[in-house]
């Protein structure tokens, strides 16, 4: 009996130590975004069973998404250098006797090109808008992305370099990385004071953000969430435990519009309530969008997006 549970034992701690190995793995992988240079990997349907074999065991690199589209105004291209010397692309979109300044935040994997039909909305609505890639995404600098932690200081150089314009009435907006990074940056640096932000789908902290993953790939969110969570925070060097929007949001006394898709499989409602219920802000408002998912909401849905967001922005 004793040589029995000695071979259990041994077979647990092999499952265990193989595990975290794995999750080490897909937390560096999915953490990486590397440039067009790199080797690429075949696609699924190409691969043979080794291929396979080592995307399950070792993850699947990524690459940073090229930029399909420009906007369809005038506009001028910035680097920003953020505090910690990465230097960010932008868009600068100007518009003749503007209300106000919008700054756009794409998501995990995208770039800037990705949000212009937002932006479009927003200029027309009589904004100068600003489109930024964060680090480790699209023509902006580095490899590496923090799911929001590091990126709150890729927040705080663009909001200086709008507001070092003289810009007085600005207004953050974000989709999913982007909204949970704009919570992150309002914690960290209180000199950040919009005059309003519109967050669409954040997650309420990373552990929730890597259990959305694991439901879309149909795979158990325990104990991979957790082995994830911790490995993707001890290579960056960061308690990934504590990496919480949901908390952040605490923080924000400025009016908020948070904004979510009944159908959203990474974002839970439970997420977004507790979000919503943690903003201190009297003027917040929460809009849910039947018809869509964890998907840009403006193309979705475009009646009820502008409708929503016109409203809110108006509001004084």
């Amino acid at each position: 009996m004793k040589k029995l549970l000695r071979q259990v034992a041994r077979l647990l701690l092999f499952i265990f130590v193989l595990l975290n190995i794995v999750a080490a793995f897909h937390a560096y992988k999915f953490t990486h975004f590397y440039d067009k240079g790199h080797t690429a990997v075949k696609k699924p349907e190409l691969m043979d069973g080794w291929d396979k074999t080592k995307a399950i065991l070792f993850g699947i690199d990524y690459f940073k998404l090229p930029i399909a589209a420009t906007p369809t105004h005038p506009y001028q291209t910035t680097y920003i250098k953020t505090t910690d010397s990465i230097i960010l692309e932008g868009w600068y979109v100007p518009k003749d006797s503007a209300k106000g300044t919008v700054i756009l935040f794409h998501g995990h994997g995208g770039n800037k090109g990705g949000v212009l039909t937002e932006a479009e909305n927003f200029y027309n609505y009589g904004y100068n808008v600003c489109l930024v890639d964060f680090r480790a995404h699209g023509n902006s600098k580095g490899n590496i992305c923090t799911i929001g932690f590091d990126e709150s200081h890729d927040v705080k150089a663009v909001y200086d370099f709008i507001k070092a314009k003289g810009e007085k009435n600005i207004i953050l907006w974000g989709i999913s990385l982007g909204a949970a990074t704009i919570t992150k940056a309002m914690s960290d640096y209180k000199d950040i004071q919009p005059a309003k932000i519109i967050l669409e789908m954040p997650f309420a902290s990373l552990t929730d953000a890597v259990k959305g993953r694991l439901r879309i790939m149909h795979l158990p969110s325990q104990p991979l969430a957790t082995m994830l969570t911790f490995w993707g925070g001890v290579e960056q060097r960061f308690w990934a435990f504590n990496h919480e929007p949901a908390e952040y949001a605490k923080s924000i006394k400025v009016p908020v519009l948070l904004q979510w898709g009944q159908n959203d499989f990474r974002v839970s409602e439970t997420e977004t309530k507790e979000i919503f219920d943690n903003l201190p802000s009297q003027k917040k408002h929460l809009t849910i969008y039947a018809e869509s998912g964890h998907q840009s909401l403006a193309k979705n849905e475009p009646g009820k997006w502008n409708e929503t967001v016109k409203a809110f922005l108006e509001d004084k």
